[in-house]
């Protein structure tokens, strides 16, 4: 198999920290294989994009060398392609239109005397199942994957080991078409791993949960699942997962290899001195060894 790898960043800002390990872990890892690193910019989310935010990640990954392989790919310019992903499913049955409002939902599990665990979306009942009654005459809002019966999902983390998840219990039927009228991030990212050849997914630990439903539309879609590996986290000063909700800082790219190197440190690899390209070329030679003796941690509950 050629490896063919990917960093996936949302255009919502300018890279910090914590997107630079992902980054780096994801060329390292693709250089390491003597694979393929592709681009792929995630702004299906419009309302969160920032104005030249995607210009500007790409020309802080040059700044880091850190170069796209191919020609780089936009979501944005794909809703075709996940239009004929979301057709397929609803033909198999395994799409259906939702009318529920995030209050319905909240409202129907209370009847069911479920309630929703802290920090967590609440879990879909199934209201709007076609089983169950469909719409009711309500005009649809979103469109959902419908899961199913076989939803305990097992697979391999190459960091972190075994993972399972039941998505019935933890999730519910997932949303696939917002009711904005936008992609959901689940279904863009399985069609586009696809379209591209994606072999290897190398992303931070924060989507370890994003995985195992998207192993479920990958077969639902009769598509390859890749192999994945979800990085450690950089967090704050609280202790909280760095991101730009949060207010990371923009990487300071003054110095590229003095960034590099935090984010090498990270992902449990030494300092480099001399030249960013010979830095790359040497972590990428230690990469394997360092991955595999890297401790594993679970994702939170």
């Amino acid at each position: 198999m050629n490896y063919r790898g990917r960093f996936a960043p949302s255009p919502t800002g300018p890279l910090h920290a914590g997107s630079l390990v992902a980054a780096l872990a994801s060329w390292l890892d693709a250089r390491a294989h003597g694979g393929v690193w592709l681009v792929r910019i995630e702004d299906v989310d419009t309302p969160r994009c920032v104005p030249g935010a995607d210009r500007l990640i790409l020309q802080q990954l040059a700044a880091c060398g850190l170069h796209s392989d191919e020609p780089v790919l936009w979501q944005s310019a794909r809703g075709a392609h996940y239009q004929r992903a979301l057709d397929e499913l609803a033909g198999r049955g395994r799409a259906y239109p939702c009318a529920c409002s995030r209050k319905d939902i909240e409202a129907a599990l209370q009847a069911q005397g479920r309630t929703r665990a802290r920090h967590h979306a609440a879990v879909y009942p199934g209201t709007c199942r076609p089983e169950n009654g469909g719409l009711r005459g309500r005009p649809a809002r979103a469109w959902r994957f419908h899961l199913g019966e076989d939803t305990e999902v097992r697979w391999t983390d190459r960091r972190l080991g075994p993972q399972m998840q039941d998505v019935a219990v933890d999730v519910g039927d997932f949303v696939l078409r917002r009711a904005d009228g936008l992609w959901a991030y689940q279904l863009a990212v399985v069609v586009d791993d696809a379209a591209q050849g994606i072999t290897h997914v190398v992303r931070g630990e924060d989507l370890t949960d994003n995985t195992p439903r998207q192993i479920l539309l990958q077969r639902a879609l009769g598509l390859p699942t890749p192999a994945y590996l979800h990085t450690p986290l950089v967090r704050g000063d609280n202790g909280e997962k760095l991101s730009k909700q949060n207010g990371a800082r923009a990487l300071d790219l003054s110095d590229p290899l003095a960034a590099l190197n935090q984010a090498a440190a990270v992902l449990g690899l030494p300092p480099m001195t001399g030249s960013v390209p010979d830095a790359l070329a040497r972590w990428a030679a230690a990469w394997p060894s360092t991955i595999s003796a890297h401790p594993a941690s679970s994702p939170e509950p």
